[in-house]
């Protein structure tokens, strides 16, 4: 069996200046089977070619979008780029099966640590529930969605922190690769970070 192809749409208006996503994108692995698209390199007028991202997608059997948690959401090219590319008849409703059984996951990063995202915290909701949205949208389009690969409490992590996050990154990316990944693996964590600290050879 083949390795999963990655697509990773990376969408952050402000990447120079993102200390965070440098180094996780840094330690995305050079593969051929794992793709990173720049949104914002790619169109900085919006104008999103639409064909040419359905046609990504369709060579691709793991979507991840990966931006900043900006104001409980993501940059608005990710919302462009949805609106824009998941059409009426292609990605779902009748005869709109071009993403059936394809994965789909959120790897983000913000600057509030992670015990600020609960019921009873500053955020009043969790991670999970703001990126609801997302998961409502890939679910329509009979993709599987995952549990988001969160980088949390930027400003505060030493870069020791923040580069062991980079490689569970990688580590993650090459995981979600492989032939035998299910989706039924990973249903019950809450982040990824959590399924890769857990993973049998961490034990």
């Amino acid at each position: 069996m083949s390795l999963k192809k990655i697509l990773i749409l990376f969408a952050h208006p402000r990447y120079e200046q993102s200390r965070s996503n440098r180094v996780l994108l840094s330690h995305v692995p050079r593969r051929s089977h794992i793709t990173v698209r720049d949104l914002y390199e790619a169109y900085p007028d919006f104008d999103v070619d639409i064909d040419h991202e359905k046609e990504l997608l369709a060579q691709h059997d793991i979507i991840i979008l990966h931006h900043p948690f900006y104001w409980y959401h993501a940059p608005p090219l990710i919302k462009q780029w949805i609106d824009m590319v998941l059409e009426f008849g292609w990605a779902y409703g009748p005869g709109g099966n071009a993403l059936k059984d394809k994965l789909a996951l959120n790897v983000i990063t913000s600057g509030g640590a992670r015990d600020v995202y609960a019921h009873d915290a500053r955020n009043r909701f969790t991670v999970r529930e703001f990126l609801a949205p997302f998961e409502q949208t890939f679910r329509l389009c009979q993709v599987h969605y995952l549990p988001p690969f969160a980088v949390q409490g930027t400003h505060r992590l030493a870069d020791a922190e923040l580069e062991a996050l980079g490689a569970q990154y990688c580590e993650l990316l090459l995981k979600l690769s492989e032939p035998g990944f299910s989706h039924d693996a990973v249903n019950d964590y809450e982040f990824l970070n959590d399924w890769i600290l857990n993973s049998p050879e961490k034990t």
